[in-house]
């Protein structure tokens, strides 16, 4: 795989120089600035929403979190301990608020936890759930997106509610279903080679 990525960026480089050395030297400095100034945008809301969860944490919310969502993550990711079921509650909670990168602290925590149960060398079907829902990332409120629409200028920066309700429901809902169905394809698999 590094020899592919390797050979891509060698050849899209050796192209922009030949076909425009100038304007491609341009466009390499100014991503540089631009990828800084998205940073610096992108950090006040991730520090904002990283101190609400740490607040949620130390208030002790995450708990009654953790156990209003108690059916839904045992569905979801089968039995677990408290403080791993804290975490994944912390997570969702924080992928339906829509603060995306912000949330991957928790993740990191609840994999940790579920990783800790498996007796496996390779992902559990819970951990695979995790990483699933994580990706479709079930959105209610997509704050960062509006603070992003905001920070450019845009006059109706919350008009995405809506689509990202429908997208993210969809797509979450696909994920579990065929996370649920590889599930029990690879039970089987396995029930039968152990016969």
């Amino acid at each position: 795989m590094r020899k592919i990525w390797f050979f891509m960026v060698l050849a899209s480089l050796v192209t922009l120089l030949f076909i425009d050395p100038e304007d491609s030297i341009n466009a390499m400095m100014n991503a540089g600035a631009d990828a800084v100034s998205l940073t610096i945008r992108l950090l006040g809301i991730y520090a904002v929403w990283l101190g609400i969860i740490a607040l949620v944490d130390a208030s002790g919310l995450s708990g009654k979190i953790a156990n209003l969502l108690d059916p839904v993550i045992d569905w979801l990711f089968g039995k677990t301990d408290k403080e791993t079921k804290k975490y994944i509650a912390l997570n969702m909670s924080a992928n339906i608020l829509g603060m995306g990168n912000a949330c991957t602290p928790t993740g990191l925590k609840a994999m940790n936890g579920l990783d800790k149960q498996n007796n496996s060398t390779t992902a559990s079907t819970a951990m695979i759930m995790l990483i699933v829902i994580n990706a479709t990332s079930l959105q209610l409120i997509p704050t960062t997106i509006i603070g992003l629409r905001q920070q450019y200028g845009s006059t109706a920066s919350s008009d995405i509610i809506l689509p990202t309700i429908i997208s993210t429901l969809v797509s979450t809902a696909l994920g579990i279903i065929l996370v649920k169905i590889c599930a029990k394809i690879h039970k089987k698999h396995q029930n039968r080679v152990k016969k």
